[in-house]
């Protein structure tokens, strides 16, 4: 069970001195108590002040909020999440709305291209491919006993910001600090990891201050068989452990997460996640619009791995909603780096081709040019009621498209979802402007209330820890041993059915970040019963659903400690 045992209100370790107060799970820092600093021999390690766990969070959001800039900020909670997890959480949990742009995007992403300048301690596990022959040996220790979720990455394609190697052990972090925060999965059962295996970034191989393995990118069998050794050992290490694939490119994110599916219970939130928070963003659109979802027509700006399944899940929902699949399919308009998709293209890939187009679809359309079918012509010509951007490629939303857009849809839904904030494909202050106030917008990164008209608007962030930290917590309370499309769907009309929206079409599309705890065990329960509807968990009753949820949402409070006897911690730690 690792260096403590937690047993009800009461944690019990062998721990003492600079062992206990290094080890930041179970660091009370000043909050000790006299009769704890006898016990486990810190008298002297520690100022005589005996505080509170709100008092030094009062003193940690004094030192944060003084600060310049954002990444100044994330780097003194990554030390503090190094040094007192309970005291990390519960500035977290508190200022949820404040922290989440802090430890997640935007500021991650800066994190993960600047990981090398401020990495100080170890945090989850580096696998690096030098090391491919130890890797059962690295995952055997017993201070990954307790591990229930595992995020991991390669680092290859870091938000919208590339390859970043070694240094997208940012994201697995910020993952699961979110898992923790939003859903309250308990620290010890997260284990970040990334899979080193180079880095074709020239600049971060070439950084004397660069932490990971020099080398170019492995690929091809090396890099399937490195893959394949790791979810082997995570399989025979946790047989029943939840494992999220994370920003791997478009190349790998699919295959991988298609070639494991049936291996162990693992999920890609660049895929599904981000489809399940903007199927059930545009459900709650649907409020505002008018427009139900069988007359919706859809323009998607990138068509990677998150586009194809923004557009999969899409798809379902429309044929959910009586569409035929064929009918469903025409509502689709993809536009990738060529222009839109269509029939005969080089550039077109097998994953793409459920919503490539005929000629015939576009045959009498006006183009402007023959060469390509760009967006703009799409907007013109199709007339989508609502456009998604995942493309990665900033200021793409342009002036033309969105008042094309609104020339021809009284309330034209635009999601701009690429993030970092530098990579969103328009502003919401552009979006505004350009449709006159009719565009109901939702972005993949955190930005400011907008000034419209003397009334302030706030911006729905159509972000993934609306879901995923909820599906975490579902998934791991009934135990379920595979995670299924119809579970995102269940938290997409879930995360639909808490729209503020619904009561009031002026009010947001998605319920406040503060409210982030009650979205995730809202959306944990709906996965659940997904779950054992679909045969993958055991039945249970819905009050003891419910119960087992709760019973999983770990609060980030300081505990009275034990002293563990020597033969406690032999029993425990066997």
């Amino acid at each position: 069970m690792g260096y403590y045992f937690e047993r009800s209100q009461v944690i019990e370790t062998c721990l003492r001195g600079f062992d206990l107060i290094n080890y930041p799970m179970l660091n009370k820092g000043t909050a000790f108590s006299e009769e704890e600093r006898s016990t486990f021999a810190l008298h002297g390690l520690l100022p005589p002040h005996v505080g509170t766990l709100e008092d030094q969070a009062a003193r940690r959001l004094k030192v944060l909020r003084g600060f310049e800039t954002d990444f100044e900020r994330y780097s003194y909670l990554r030390d503090l999440q190094d040094t007192n997890e309970t005291l990390f959480y519960a500035v977290l949990v508190s200022n949820l709305e404040e922290m989440l742009p802090l430890v997640y995007t935007p500021t991650v992403g800066e994190g993960c291209q600047r990981f090398s300048e401020i990495w100080r301690k170890p945090r989850g596990l580096f696998l690096s491919y030098p090391n491919r022959k130890r890797i059962r040996e690295i995952l055997s220790h017993r201070r990954y006993d307790q591990v229930r979720a595992i995020v991991v990455s390669d680092g290859e394609r870091i938000l919208g910001l590339g390859d970043q190697g070694a240094g997208g052990m940012g994201i697995p972090i910020g993952k699961l600090a979110l898992y923790t925060a939003c859903a309250g999965i308990h620290p010890e059962h997260c284990l970040p990891i990334l899979l080193d295996v180079g880095t074709d970034n020239v600049t971060r191989r070439n950084d004397p201050l660069y932490v990971g393995w020099r080398n170019a990118r492995v690929k091809g069998a090396e890099y399937d068989d490195f893959v394949e050794a790791f979810v082997t050992a995570v399989v025979e290490r946790w047989p029943h452990v939840l494992l999220q694939w994370e920003d791997f490119a478009g190349n790998n994110a699919a295959r991988l997460l298609e070639r494991y599916h049936d291996r162990l219970c693992n999920f890609n939130d660049d895929i599904q996640g981000t489809a399940a928070v903007a199927v059930g963003t545009l459900l709650a659109a649907i409020n505002v619009t008018g427009i139900p979802l069988a007359e919706q027509r859809i323009a998607l700006l990138g068509v990677g791995s998150a586009g194809i399944g923004i557009a999969s899940l899409l798809l379902s929902a429309m044929v959910d909603a009586g569409l035929d699949e064929a009918e469903a399919r025409r509502r689709f308009y993809a536009v990738d780096r060529d222009g839109l998709l269509v029939e005969g293209l080089a550039s077109n890939r097998q994953a793409q081709r459920p919503f490539i187009r005929s000629h015939s679809d576009v045959a009498n359309w006006k183009l402007r040019s023959p060469e390509t079918i760009t967006l703009l012509d799409v907007i013109i010509n199709a007339k989508p009621t609502t456009l998604i951007g995942v493309s990665g490629q900033p200021g793409t939303f342009t002036e033309d498209v969105v008042h094309a857009m609104a020339q021809t849809v009284r309330r034209p839904v635009i999601f701009p979802l690429s993030n970092p904030t530098s990579r969103s494909e328009a502003t919401p202050e552009d979006l505004m402007r350009w449709s006159n106030g009719q565009a109901v917008i939702g972005t993949g990164s955190p930005f400011p209330a907008l000034n419209w008209q003397g009334r302030q608007l706030q911006v729905d962030q159509t972000n993934n820890s609306y879901i995923f930290p909820g599906i975490g917590l579902g998934i791991l309370s009934v135990k379920a041993r595979r995670v299924t499309d119809s579970m995102f769907m269940a938290a997409a009309q879930t995360l639909a059915g808490l729209s503020p929206a619904r009561q009031n079409k002026g009010e947001a599309l998605l319920p406040p970040v503060n409210q982030l705890r009650s979205v995730s065990v809202a959306v944990a329960e709906a996965v659940a019963r997904q779950a054992i509807r679909d045969g993958l968990a055991d039945p249970r009753g819905d009050e003891v659903l419910k119960s087992e949820i709760r019973a999983n949402v770990w609060e980030p409070t300081y505990l009275p400690y034990k002293l563990k006897t020597d033969l406690q911690h032999k029993m425990v730690t066997a």
